[in-house]
């Protein structure tokens, strides 16, 4: 680990396991052998020296028929979100990677190594794109008027014109949880309010989306609201 925002290993990759998607930015430089990689529909090469970026939302596959080893940077830091797929540094990148795939018992290095893979990949005077801001009181309000609908993590990114794991991301950032748990507090803090203004237990379950009033008063019992 390089930090509390970033994982750095060496990785051995083979049959395809199923596309996914993550939160966070993956950087991957090959080492060794051949990985066909598949992001969002476009497909890329990574033979050793190569370099991509798969970035933060975006789904994607990997397959390597012979086997293949790539370094690999998994970082939340925003400062990736300015930055191409490709290095503007393709030749620094390449022989940084040579020696963190070497180094990895050194912690010094590994430490040091987002910051520098991250320099050698950006270009020069590469700024940072505005991220979209969220209002999350405003997005509170949306969710309590709407719980005796279905809401999930998917209409949460929608309505802020983000991924659902862009929006995982963002909400921990901000609410130290992540987009599911910060929902189900919304829909219990409801349920709170309702219940203390006299509403009945089957109703405030019915408005509040729970699926029986029993649903509801164990999940108020395990909150300690």
């Amino acid at each position: 680990m390089a930090g509390a925002r970033d994982s750095l290993s060496l990785r051995a990759y083979g049959a395809a396991h199923g596309s996914h998607d993550h939160p966070h930015h993956q950087l991957l430089v090959g080492i060794a052998g051949v990985l066909e990689l598949e992001v969002e529909g476009r497909g890329r090469r990574v033979a050793p020296g190569d370099a991509v970026l798969v970035p933060s939302g975006e789904r994607h596959d990997f397959a390597s028929a012979q086997g293949s080893r790539c370094l690999v940077l998994d970082t939340a830091n925003p400062q990736w979100d300015a930055c191409g797929v490709t290095p503007h540094r393709p030749r620094q990148v390449a022989a940084l990677a040579h020696f963190l795939a070497q180094a990895a018992d050194q912690p010094l290095a590994t430490a040091h190594a987002p910051a520098l893979l991250l320099e050698a990949w950006r270009a020069p005077g590469t700024a940072q794109r505005p991220r979209r801001p969220i209002d999350w009181m405003e997005l509170a309000a949306w969710v309590q008027s709407r719980l005796d609908e279905p809401v999930g993590v998917a209409e949460l990114a929608q309505r802020v014109h983000l991924s659902a794991s862009q929006l995982a991301l963002r909400c921990r950032e901000a609410n130290g949880v992540g987009a599911l748990d910060w929902l189900r507090s919304q829909r219990l803090v409801r349920a709170r309010q309702l219940r203390d203004e006299g509403w009945p237990v089957h109703e405030v379950a019915r408005r509040t989306g729970y699926r029986s009033p029993s649903a509801l008063t164990a999940a108020l019992r395990k909150s300690g609201l």
